[in-house]
């Protein structure tokens, strides 16, 4: 069992108190002891000397002793007077007279030649000893003198006085009685001002342990209250000083964790932390969703065991090596491109951060870059060759063929045509950068996606039928009403019909269908959105699989010579997504079955008014 600092204390206390009490009753008892037997023993002395002198006459020349019956009488007056048991004995020990003792029991006392005092009375001529006596078996204190001076130790006769102790006995336990009686009542004090005193001294110290526990589970707002001035005061007011200090200071660590945090949550770019053996401290959300690995799987884990990359291990070991800043590019088994750039953080323990890695996520970038490149390519390709067809026959006829009338016009007609061409490129260049840099304003009208169909169709038909192909519209009644730009939206479903209608063999069949969708990703107070979902579906050529995903880009073709004989610009889908997209829409190109595209334009609609 373990007890607590008060009554550590205040057991502490009261043992010493006990301790003490103890000692001080013991000598106490022991000084009053010795000090009446001192005063008994002079008192004796005294007694037995005037006892002495009354009984010289007697021993004093020849002449016989008394009677025994005139010197018991005698002793017993000598001890009524002197409060003394008194004994006279001869030098062999024998009892001629003793006051405790009846006449004829006087004969059957045993010799007293071998007590102490009568030994010391007669070697040194007195003789004193403390003892039970054999007689009355009461604890008497004896003293015994030669009578006679001058007479032979063998031949004097000698006075014993027997004092009791039974009074001195009776003082001793008297006074016991009173310093117990007392010593308790102090004692009894002494535990009730040990109690008061340990808690008084505990109190503070508990309240501080019970502050100091509240303030260990967390809780910052906990105050000691004390009015001591002394070291406890002192403690306590010093503990409230540093629980202050704490809670400023865990106060101002969370906030500058929560800004930390809120940085790293809100960084595009992935981070990881590295302490100096190369386990990961920390990583950030991006991070996860870069490499698909979680905070809780790759915290206190070496790096090379959680991504197996050769070129990010072998940069992670140089920054650690070297402790120098690195920077590299990699590709992860996904597609991924990542520029990782590495700083030096300092630390050199175990769990401090001794490298920072930023991922900057850098796939959109290089796509870009490609697809730039591919468009500075495309479009140097498309520009060039009506202006290389051109040149071409402006030479030839130049060389010649201007003096040929029917040469000229053919020449001529091919240089037209050429320079239709270009110009429709550079049109659709001009329009597709308008659109792109947002100097194309979309009218935001309500229309009906049925009038677009028909105008749409109607504006097409003769090219389908010029192909013998069969259009045909579907078009659900209870479509809701958008908000868009018409003429844009025409320009849209021209360029997909335009499209099937070039990319479909003779005879084919060219469907345009609307119906309402529900669009969940547009959602009010008042529910989901509704939508308009506009399909063009052909039974053509159709687009590989692998292909589609690029169709939208610019002046990317699936055939690029049949794109060419058939007068396209490579940049009719492009404008088509960014239209689609301006107005809060999606494109997107699907396979048709048996052959053939499927074009869907998903368009949201207004919010119906709901009672």
């Amino acid at each position: 069992m373990t007890l607590s600092i008060r009554w550590k204390v205040a057991l502490a206390i009261l043992f010493a108190l006990v301790c003490g009490f103890v000692v001080a009753g013991l000598l106490t008892a022991r000084s009053l002891a010795e000090q009446e037997l001192a005063q008994s023993e002079r008192a004796l002395e005294v007694s037995t000397n005037l006892i002495a002198f009354d009984l010289r006459p007697l021993v004093r020349g020849s002449l016989p002793l008394p009677p025994m019956p005139q010197l018991q009488a005698m002793v017993r007056e000598l001890s009524h007077r002197a409060h003394a048991r008194v004994t006279l004995v001869d030098a062999s020990g024998r009892v001629r007279a003793d006051s405790a003792v009846r006449d004829e029991d006087l004969a059957d006392i045993e010799n007293h030649r071998t007590r102490p005092e009568i030994e010391q009375a007669i070697t040194t001529g007195a003789g004193t000893d403390l003892r039970a006596s054999h007689t009355t078996g009461e604890r008497t204190l004896y003293r015994a003198v030669r009578l006679d001076q001058l007479a032979s130790p063998s031949t004097a006769l000698y006075l014993r006085l027997g004092l009791p102790m039974t009074t001195l006995e009776q003082e001793l336990a008297t006074l016991k009685r009173n310093l117990t009686l007392a010593f308790g009542s102090a004692f009894l004090i002494a535990v009730a001002l040990s109690i008061w005193l340990a808690r008084s001294l505990t109190k503070p110290l508990s309240d501080m342990a019970t502050a100091a526990r509240q303030l260990a589970g967390g809780n910052l707002a906990v105050h000691v209250e004390t009015s001591a001035r002394d070291e406890v005061g002192l403690l306590a007011h010093t503990l409230n000083h540093m629980t202050e200090e704490l809670r400023s200071k865990i106060e101002q660590l969370s906030e500058d964790r929560a800004q930390l945090l809120a940085m790293l949550t809100s960084m595009v770019e992935g981070v990881m932390v590295l302490d100096s053996k190369g386990r990961i401290l920390q990583v950030n959300p991006a991070w996860e969703r870069m490499f698909g690995v979680t905070r809780a799987e790759a915290r206190g884990r070496h790096s090379s065991d959680v991504f197996a990359h050769p070129k990010l291990n072998a940069t992670v070991s140089a920054v650690l090596t070297a402790r120098a800043g690195q920077e590299a590019e990699i590709v992860l088994t996904n597609g991924r491109c990542l520029n990782v750039e590495a700083s030096v953080a300092g630390g050199e323990q175990d769990n401090e951060a001794c490298a920072v890695l930023v991922f900057h996520d850098i796939t959109e970038l290089r796509r870009l870059e490609h697809i730039r490149k591919d468009f500075v390519a495309n479009v140097s390709h498309e520009l060039r060759t009506p202006l290389t067809s051109i040149k071409g026959y402006v030479e030839a006829l130049l060389d010649g063929g201007k003096d040929d009338p029917e040469t000229s016009v053919r020449f001529l007609d091919i240089i037209l045509k050429q320079s239709d061409r270009l110009n429709l490129i550079l049109e659709d260049l001009l329009q597709l950068s308008k659109i792109e840099s947002g100097q194309v304003q979309f009218k935001q009208e309500p229309l009906h996606v049925g009038s677009v169909v028909d105008r749409t169709i109607a504006m097409i038909k003769p090219l389908a039928d010029k192909k013998q192909h069969r259009l045909r519209a579907q078009v659900d009644a209870d479509l809701p009403i958008i908000n868009g730009d018409q003429e844009r939206l025409v320009q849209v479903l021209a360029n997909l019909l335009d499209n099937a209608i070039k990319y479909t063999p003779e005879g084919g069949e060219i469907t345009v269908a609307a119906r309402r969708i529900p669009v969940l990703a547009h959602r009010t107070a008042d529910g989901p959105h509704t939508g308009v979902e506009l399909t063009v579906t052909d039974t053509g050529i159709g687009i590989p699989e692998k292909d589609r995903p690029r169709v939208f880009e610019r002046f990317y073709r699936v055939d690029k010579a049949r794109s060419r004989e058939l007068g396209g610009t490579g940049l009719g889908l492009a404008i088509v997504k960014h239209i689609v997209e301006g107005h809060g829409g999606q494109i997107r190109v699907e396979g048709n079955v048996p052959n053939g595209s499927r074009f869907v334009v998903c368009l949201p609609a207004e919010p119906e008014d709901r009672d």
